[in-house]
């Protein structure tokens, strides 16, 4: 990024609102061409060409960033594309800036979030020396382009045969270039094509076809149509009970791609959109609908798939491609919640919850740490962390625990994934703020104060509908205070700084907890949930964690299954086969019945689902308000998968896997266990196969990294190589 800090800011003169406008300028290169390159970035989203061929494969280019403070802009090599007579044009749609209504939460854009404009320098090289800058300005022409309406949300219209009958000169305006960067995150591409399964009719008589995949993306389609006839696309992720269209749970969301006919075949994709769906329903189709004129689209962040889990049981199986395609259906430049209704946003309680499943799955050291650059720079000044990273809420003068605690989680995970230092240096002031500003909210140790989800989606409330009761939101506080203390005075010591303070004041905290919450090891009755076990055993708090493990099971035990929610989910398998109880860890993990991982799986899900039940046996919905069924924070299991089944465990003290620690745990439901990381320092794997009452394991461990090999109890030192017990 250099030439484009001296171009210019350029909006349209005319008020415009959910839909596309398009910069150009023509210009000539009479000399040779050596070089040339586009530095760019909108407000919006952006598409650039050059002599109508589009430039890069980034799609929903720059992505979304805290805009106030940070824009990424990208630079690509353009000198194929340069020829003697050119024109260059850049069209921009509203995306996550400007959409007129932002999900559930619109506040951005009554602060002035409406104005799209762009920015962009494209430098030439000739062959004689001669360097000619082109820059975005006042004497750009500007025009509404055929997307004749786009909202991140509801869809768009496209219109091949609109022209705008009064284009204009662009106006220039005045905004600061101090928040312009060089990209930092992955780009997000089209990553893979899948062709319709079916063609259904479904009993309301509607044309739906089906991909097989719930997934994020868009469809590509071929189309001629009457003249003026406006073919509708809609998109769903279900069908309901009766087998018909299902879209409810968009909530607002109308989820369409409208295309008006002009008599001619076209082949058209969305360009500043992105659905979540497995079905698409088609109306005012006069074509014949045929499977070969559909491709949906995958897109995603571009990163590098890592991670591969396998074993004898095709559940397993099934869950785990479910959790991988939570994943890349949520880690579309900011990692949200879900990629259909009209949320889709970047919620830091089911990043951190996920962060470790997300490290092996795939390598997100890039994509997390632009992430966690918009945390920092949404923190506000008295330290909180908003819910949502980029905040799309009003500044808050305090934050929930669980959520908050992406602040620290996650840049701790990405050290011990990737052994970056730089990640923990970058953070580490946010974290003492965040940590501070719950020592001015706690008394005596004990973090009860602000307003908290708690145990979200938990089973201990009365009724299924109590998202947020169940486990006491004072415990939870206190517990996740507790964990990022630790953190803090783990990532203050590695950049060589003073922790005795933080140490004292998480000391203080443990002993506040023990005496408030629990006695003789176990959690007061009053207390006790599942989640409240979880926490004091995982963080570790419990003075006796023999005795919470048997409390643990014992409510395990007594219900037959698991009630945890959000914050205890992730932990609670750790929790049990930590401390001795690996069986009913396993026992929780292969249940099939409601509610369970495999539940989903016996419904047929391709994704995971935010409810342990978003839909019934009996294919009633759990609720139209708020039922994502891609919704990936229950697919942190996985971690369990990689680090406790198979046993690919990293060592704290040699991060990135310079050391590893392999201590499978095996259940005799299962005939093998595989399971790869592919780290900085190479391939790491590990399987166990049971045959004949004799179970045989195998573990690969990369050139230069040493492991500890722990097999009932005896503990064996390996070096690079294979190796078999």
């Amino acid at each position: 990024m250099k030439n484009i800090l001296n171009a210019q800011w350029i909006k349209s003169p005319k008020t415009v609102i959910d839909r596309e406008i398009v910069f150009s300028k023509e210009f000539k290169a009479e000399k040779e061409v050596v070089s040339a390159s586009l530095e760019v970035t909108a407000l919006g989203v952006y598409l650039a060409r050059i002599n109508g061929e589009r430039v890069g494969d980034f799609i929903l280019a720059p992505g979304w960033t805290s805009y106030k403070k940070r824009l990424q802009v990208d630079t690509y090599d353009v000198t194929a594309m340069i020829a003697e007579n050119n024109v260059i044009t850049i069209g921009v749609g509203p995306g996550w800036k400007a959409s007129a209504y932002f999900g559930m939460h619109s506040g951005e854009w009554q602060l002035g979030f409406r104005e799209m404009a762009a920015i962009c320098a494209l430098t030439i090289k000739y062959a004689d020396g001669e360097t000619r800058i082109i820059t975005s300005g006042g004497d750009w022409n500007c025009e509404n382009g055929k997307h004749v309406y786009s909202s991140l949300y509801n869809g768009y219209i496209y219109d091949p045969a609109y022209k705008d009958i009064f284009p204009a000169k662009a106006q220039v305006f005045e905004k600061k270039r101090d928040i312009l960067l060089d990209r930092q995150g992955e780009k997000v591409v089209e990553q893979e094509r899948l062709e319709p399964k079916e063609i259904i009719i479904t009993p309301k008589g509607e044309t739906v076809l089906d991909f097989g995949q719930n997934m994020t993306g868009y469809v590509e389609f071929k189309i001629k149509g009457n003249k003026g006839e406006r073919a509708v696309i809609s998109h769903a992720e279900v069908l309901d009970a009766e087998g018909n269209f299902y879209t409810d749970n968009l909530r607002s969301a109308k989820a369409q791609a409208i295309f008006i006919c002009d008599g001619k075949e076209h082949i058209h994709k969305s360009e500043y959109n992105f659905f979540g769906f497995r079905y698409i329903r088609l109306e005012n189709w006069s074509d014949e609908v045929k499977k070969e004129n559909f491709t949906a689209i995958v897109v995603h962040s571009d990163m590098k798939r890592t991670g591969y889990f396998e074993c004898s049981d095709e559940r397993i199986n099934k869950l785990f491609s479910n959790i991988i395609w939570g994943q890349k259906g949520n880690f579309l430049d900011v990692p949200t919640d879900c990629p259909q209704r009209d949320e889709r946003l970047g919620w830091t309680g089911d990043a951190q919850v996920f962060v470790k499943t997300a490290s092996y799955n795939y390598d997100v050291e890039r994509f997390f740490t632009k992430w966690l650059a918009d945390l920092r720079a949404d923190q506000t000044g008295w330290g909180t962390i908003p819910h949502v990273i980029p905040n799309v809420f009003e500044p808050s003068d305090d934050c929930s625990s669980a959520w908050a605690e992406a602040a620290t989680v996650c840049p701790w995970q990405l050290y011990l994934t990737y052994a970056n230092k730089d990640i923990i240096k970058d953070s580490l002031e946010s974290m003492k703020k965040y940590i501070e500003y719950i020592d001015e909210n706690s008394y005596g140790g004990i973090w009860d104060r602000g307003w908290h989800f708690g145990d979200w989606l938990n089973l201990d409330g009365s009724s299924p509908e109590d998202c947020s009761k169940g486990t006491e939101k004072g415990l939870i506080a206190t517990a996740c205070y507790i964990f990022s203390s630790d953190i803090l005075a783990k990532s203050m010591e590695l950049c060589g700084e003073d922790s005795a303070e933080v140490k004292a004041k998480r000391e203080e905290s443990i002993l506040a907890f023990r005496s408030k919450f629990m006695a003789d090891g176990r959690i007061l009755p009053e207390y006790e949930t599942q989640t409240a076990c979880v926490l004091a055993l995982h963080f570790g708090i419990t003075d006796n964690a023999a005795e919470t493990a048997k409390q643990l099971n014992e409510l395990v035990a007594e219900c037959g299954h698991l009630k945890t929610g959000f914050v205890g989910t992730p932990y609670l398998l750790h929790a049990l086969s930590d401390n001795g109880y690996a069986k009913t860890a396993y026992d929780i993990l292969l249940r099939e019945e409601y509610p369970s991982w495999l539940f989903s799986v016996k419904m047929g899900a391709t994704t995971i689902w935010e409810h342990w039940d978003s839909m019934r046996e009996d294919g009633s919905m759990w609720s139209t308000s708020m039922n994502s069924f891609n919704h990936y924070a229950y697919g942190s299991v996985a971690d369990w998968l990689y680090g406790d089944a198979a046993g690919i465990k990293t060592d704290e003290s040699k991060p990135g896997f310079e050391h590893i620690i392999l201590a499978p745990l095996t259940d005799s439901r299962l005939t093998y266990v595989k399971a790869s990381i592919e780290t900085r320092r190479g391939l790491v794997k590990s399987e166990w196969k049971t045959e004949n009452g004799k179970t045989e394991y195998e573990f690969t461990v990369p050139e230069g990294v040493t492991a500890t090999v722990i097999l009932d109890g005896k503990e064996t030192e390996v070096g690079a190589g294979v190796h078999k017990f």
